[in-house]
């Protein structure tokens, strides 16, 4: 085992003084930001701005919006002129130490999420690695038994709320498994990770467990090596510190779950309300990976991520100064129209989209592959269990969460006809 490597970039500090707020900007939050239709805003944004738009975030902080598809690929794979440190943000003086969106820029020592450069491969090599190993077959097998579990519970009654019951609890339990937790552990780690997402009241509490869970996992590898994620990431070459894997461990779990649970549930939704998956959901319907793929573009679970400008620059026309934010959104390039597929002619194995990411700090291979697996396992299993689930509310009364950084419902109730658990 060794230390935790000292970064280059430790004397870090924002980039000149705030930059003024462009003419023309936009405020990105209020009763402008359409949470029901994000990706008609970010159209129309584009359509007036171009790709790249001055806006305001809370507080009328200022910042850039990506929209263009050619200029969020950009932005993500030029991880010199784009990145991730938030300190260099020339904004920090105006910023209050409880804006709503310090969750997401606030700079966090050791954290994969705000290192670079070799610092930051290195750490992503671990998790490339011991992720490579997981036999896929064996993850689908086990997500079909957590699911059958979960299904159990319900399938009894005639209804359900699908979010709370299912989609949410499915990521992190097939997550617990394939990182090696003990298998006592894994029903408090998984409400534990939920409220954690959840951020509301006892939110820390749970962070604070959850990060003690992952502690103790790491000493439990080191001493206890098994066939899973933890263990390969703990004896892996690199040498990772206690520290380095307890955190890599959490980034890891809440990166695998939020995005994964709303790819289940926006899955789900889409089939139910959508007459080209719902009409005969028995038989005869388009694919389910066919809805997941039209999801990633449509109703991607992550929006937006933020990059730093490190030096003045050009992007879509716009002049940037060193220091500026950059809020990427991964929703407004997949819904460029210069390459958005038509998803109703044949297009559905187009995966071009941004919804992984891209670039150093994208999703790290197979970590899309394994959360398809859990996905589309999830998806599949009760809808055979379920043959005839329909919504309990008409559409238009499912409501989005109100979040700038993920889309998601807020709930997920169905009708269906009372059938027998499998005793999973």
């Amino acid at each position: 085992m060794t230390e935790a490597e000292p970064t280059a970039d430790a004397t870090i500090r924002p980039l000149g003084p705030p930059s003024p707020v462009p003419p023309g900007a936009v405020r990105l939050y209020g009763s402008q930001y359409d949470m029901e239709n994000p990706a008609r805003l970010y159209g129309e944004l584009r359509e007036e701005h171009g790709p790249v738009v001055p806006v305001l975030l809370e507080g009328d902080v200022p910042a850039w919006l990506v929209v263009g598809y050619r200029e969020v690929h950009q932005a993500l794979n030029d991880s010199v002129m784009f990145a991730r440190d938030s300190r260099r943000w020339n904004q920090w003086p105006n910023v209050p130490s409880d804006w709503p969106l310090m969750v997401l820029v606030g700079y966090q020592p050791g954290s994969i999420l705000f290192s670079e450069g070799a610092a930051h491969q290195r750490r992503a090599e671990v998790m490339t690695d011991a992720m490579a190993e997981v036999d896929q077959f064996e993850l689908r097998s086990r997500c079909e038994r957590i699911a059958d579990g979960l299904i159990d519970e319900f399938c009894l009654a005639d209804e359900a709320e699908l979010l709370a019951r299912f989609a949410n609890r499915m990521p992190i339990l097939a997550l617990a498994g394939m990182f090696g937790l003990p298998e006592s552990e894994v029903p408090s780690a998984a409400e534990d990770v939920i409220a954690i997402i959840d951020g509301g009241e006892g939110s820390l509490e749970a962070y604070q467990r959850f990060a003690a869970t992952l502690g103790g996992l790491v000493q439990l590898k080191r001493a206890e090596p098994g066939p899973d994620v933890a263990s390969r990431m703990v004896h892996h070459p690199a040498g990772l510190s206690d520290d380095e894997l307890a955190q890599d461990l959490l980034i890891m779990t809440i990166a695998g779950q939020d995005p994964t649970a709303n790819w289940i549930g926006n899955t789900l939704r889409l089939m139910l309300v959508d007459d080209r998956f719902s009409l005969t959901l028995a038989g005869g319907r388009r694919s389910v990976g066919q809805a997941m793929n039209e999801v990633m573009w449509e109703e991607s679970p992550a929006q937006n991520t933020f990059r730093w400008v490190t030096r003045d620059t050009m992007l879509g026309g716009r002049q940037l100064r060193a220091g500026d934010a950059l809020v990427v959104c991964f929703a407004g390039g997949n819904s460029d129209p210069l390459v958005h597929p038509d998803l109703g002619t044949g297009a559905e194995s187009n995966h071009a989209h941004f919804s992984f990411g891209h670039g150093d700090h994208s999703c790290p291979y197979p970590a899309p592959e394994l959360g398809q697996v859990i996905a589309q396992t999830s998806v599949e299993v009760l809808l055979d269990r379920l043959p005839d689930v329909r919504l309990a509310v008409p559409p238009s009364e499912l409501e989005w969460r109100p979040s700038f950084r993920v889309r998601g419902l807020t709930s997920l109730p169905v009708r269906f006809s009372p059938t027998i658990p499998v005793g999973a």
